[in-house]
């Protein structure tokens, strides 16, 4: 009974951090994606490697050895860092530097 009720209570927590992590997505719209990718062309800023055992998607945490630049661009009503790998824009969450969006 007590394996029982130890196994609900963690399958439980482990529902309620998806749940918050969820809520915490970035939409970026099309629109927005445009002249975020526009901005980034006109920055004309290098791409970088970043290591092997950091893997380039959402929720990711960008190393703070790697560089950020911020998105200037107008029509934006979020603050947002980015950084080029890949041939991909990586948008960033300024100071916890999590991966929030990836345009390709």
């Amino acid at each position: 009974m007590k394996n029982i009720l130890i196994t609900t209570l963690a399958t439980t927590a482990l529902a309620a951090g998806l749940s918050i992590a969820q809520a915490q997505t970035v939409v970026v719209t099309p629109e927005q994606e445009t002249v975020i990718r526009e901005y980034v062309v006109q920055q004309e800023v290098e791409p970088v490697e970043i290591g092997p055992d950091v893997e380039v998607s959402v929720g990711t945490t960008i190393p703070d050895e790697v560089e950020l630049h911020a998105v200037e661009a107008d029509g934006l009503d979020a603050n947002y860092e980015y950084v080029v790998v890949d041939g991909r824009t990586v948008l960033v969450e300024p100071g916890s530097r999590r991966i929030v969006h990836i345009i390709e």
